[in-house]
């Protein structure tokens, strides 16, 4: 078996792994680094679930070899948070209940993130066009707009 070994530097901190060429990011990230935040999921970019940002873009992770990923700036579900404060999309998620099983939320809300850094104060119908890459089988959505439409009004606030 033949390993390379790459550098990927997520959340802010480069990290030396030794893996097989083929080997997706997600599950570099899951697997080799701990990262379980980002799920694996159809392993086809369909769901969105992997949804992590790379360079600042939502990328499905599922699809994207590890080794592609070097020299580019990765962040997870797990580095929007600073420590114990959660980010204002996290808050919102939670309070406003657009978490059931959880499964898509970690790509959900980095897909969210991505959309808002480009267009902060968005309309509910931009919203939905820019989660329409994320599947969720339990909440119908309403919740995850209603959650990214008050971080996002709570981000400007705070501008």
């Amino acid at each position: 078996m033949r390993f390379v070994e790459i550098g990927l530097k997520v959340n802010g901190t480069t990290y030396w792994v030794h893996v097989e060429p083929w080997r997706t990011l997600v599950e570099v990230l899951r697997e080799s680094l701990g990262l379980t935040g980002t799920k694996k999921s159809c392993n086809e970019g369909e769901c969105g679930a992997c949804t992590v940002l790379m360079d600042g873009k939502p990328v499905a992770s599922c699809l994207v070899l590890a080794i592609d990923a070097q020299g580019k700036e990765i962040v997870t579900v797990e580095g929007l948070s600073e420590g114990e404060k959660l980010h204002p999309l996290q808050e919102a998620f939670l309070k406003h209940g657009a978490i059931q099983c959880g499964f898509c939320t970690p790509g959900m809300v980095m897909s969210a993130k991505a959309f808002l850094d480009e267009h902060p104060t968005p309309t509910p119908t931009e919203v939905r066009r820019a989660i329409s890459g994320n599947l969720c089988r339990c909440t119908g959505y309403q919740q995850i707009v209603d959650s990214i439409m008050a971080a996002s009004e709570g981000m400007n606030r705070k501008s």
